[in-house]
C-alpha cells in the first residue's frame, strides 16, 4: 500500500519500545515506502499488507537482527559519502539576500530526487524549512516552520540552492542540505549564516613545533578573526618545485579551539633524505589567507641513545642476570638436599 501524500521530514531518535511503524510515520520525509531506508520496507511489509499474521515472538527474532544488521550498513556507508557545502560561514546585513549552495547531489537517488533543508540555531534541534524536486522544481512548502515563506530555490545551473530574499536577523543559524541516497540518508557539513556581524580576516602564523617520538610538527595559529570558524589546509613545495597538496598518508592535524584563536598542529612522517617548505593556508568567509611565511623541514634521522641510556640499559641486564643466576644456583641445591635424603647420624 502507497501513500500519495508526502509528510514533513523530521529528525527524530527510535524509542526502546520497538514501535517502528510509528517511528517511521513521523521521521522520514516521505511516506511513499520505496522512499524510506531498508529497515521502513522490512517494518512496513508487517504492517501495511492485508491479512498480515499476528507478531509472533519467531518474527521478532528473525526481524530484529535484521533490521539492526541494516542500520549498521547504512551507517557505515554513509560515513564515506555526503554532500558538499564549501561554504563554512556566510555573513550579510539585514536587509541583505543569501542564498546556500549544495554540491554532489548526484549521489541522491534518482528515483526520489529531493533535496532537503534544515535549520540548526544554537540552542534548537533540526528543524525542516522546505525540500524541491530537483527533476520539474516544484517545492513541498508542507512544514511547520514558522518562516517557511522567506525561504527560496533558485537554481543556479549546476544544482539548486537554497535562497533567503530579505535577510533578517532571526534567521541566524546553520543550514544543512540532505538527500536519500538508496536505504539512508546523506547531509552536508552546515553553512552558518551570521546577521549583522563585521567580518575580519584572521592573522595567520606558522611555526615550529616540539618534535614528538623523533617526528616533526607545525603548527599554525590563526587569530583575531570574526566570524570565528575557519577550515586549514597545508600544501608542500620541494627545492625549486611547485606547490603541491600534501598527501594523507604524509601527515596527521589536530586542530585547537579556543576563544578568539584557532591552531592546527601538523605532524609529519617524512621520508628519509627528503626536506619540504610548508605553506598553511586558512579559509575564511570564502576567502583564503596564507601564513607570510613558510617553515622548512627536513626528515630527522633515527634517534641515538645517549650514553647515559646505554649505561643505565646496561645495570638493568647485568641486575637481571644476576638474578636469574642466584635464582638458578638455590634451585640447584634444594635438588641436590632432596635428592641426598634425611641424614643417618
Amino acid at each position: 500500500m502507497r501513500s500519495t501524500v508526502r509528510q514533513q521530514p523530521y529528525l527524530s531518535a527510535a524509542g526502546a519500545d520497538g514501535r517502528f511503524e510509528e517511528l517511521l510515520e513521523t521521521t522520514w520525509p516521505s511516506s511513499d515506502l520505496t522512499a524510506r531506508p531498508c529497515l521502513a520496507s522490512a517494518a512496513s511489509e508487517r504492517h501495511f499488507s492485508p491479512g498480515s499474521p499476528e507478531e509472533t515472538p519467531l518474527h521478532k527474532m528473525l526481524f530484529l537482527p535484521a533490521a539492526a544488521l541494516c542500520c549498521l550498513c547504512s551507517a557505515l556507508v554513509a560515513m564515506a559519502a555526503e554532500l558538499i557545502q564549501d561554504d563554512l560561514t556566510l555573513t550579510r546585513r539585514a536587509g541583505e539576500t543569501v542564498s546556500f549552495s549544495c554540491g554532489g547531489t548526484d549521489q541522491c537517488d534518482s528515483g526520489r530526487p529531493f533535496l532537503y533543508w534544515y535549520q540548526k540555531k544554537d540552542t534548537e534541534t533540526f528543524t525542516y524549512i522546505l525540500d524541491i524536486d530537483m527533476t520539474n522544481g516544484i517545492e513541498d512548502r508542507r512544514s511547520n516552520h514558522p518562516q517557511k515563506d522567506d525561504f527560496s530555490f533558485v537554481n543556479k545551473g549546476n544544482g539548486w540552492e537554497l535562497l533567503i530574499q530579505t535577510v533578517k536577523l532571526s534567521h541566524s543559524a546553520t543550514y544543512y542540505c540532505a538527500c536519500r541516497k538508496v536505504c539512508y540518508w546523506i547531509f552536508g557539513s552546515g553553512t552558518k549564516l551570521y546577521v549583522d556581524e563585521q567580518v575580519v580576516k584572521p592573522v595567520v602564523s606558522v611555526y615550529p613545533a616540539a618534535h614528538l617520538e623523533g617526528k616533526s610538527s607545525l603548527l599554525c595559529l590563526a587569530s583575531a578573526m570574526s566570524p570565528p570558524v575557519v577550515q586549514f589546509s597545508w600544501k608542500r613545495q620541494k627545492k625549486n618545485g611547485p606547490l603541491e597538496d600534501l598527501p594523507p598518508a604524509e601527515g596527521e592535524q589536530l586542530e585547537l579551539r579556543q576563544p578568539g584563536r584557532t591552531a592546527s598542529i601538523l605532524l609529519l612522517h617524512l621520508q628519509e633524505n627528503s626536506t619540504y617548505k610548508y605553506h598553511c593556508y586558512v579559509k575564511h568567509e570564502g576567502i583564503t589567507v596564507e601564513a607570510q611565511k613558510e617553515q622548512e623541514v627536513s626528515a630527522l634521522p633515527p634517534p641515538v641513545p645517549s650514553q647515559y641510556q646505554v649505561k643505565l640499559l646496561c645495570v638493568l641486564y647485568t641486575v637481571l642476570i644476576v638474578k636469574s643466576l642466584v635464582y638458578c644456583c638455590g634451585l640447584s641445591l634444594l635438588m641436590i638436599l632432596r635428592n641426598k635424603g634425611p641424614s643417618t647420624n
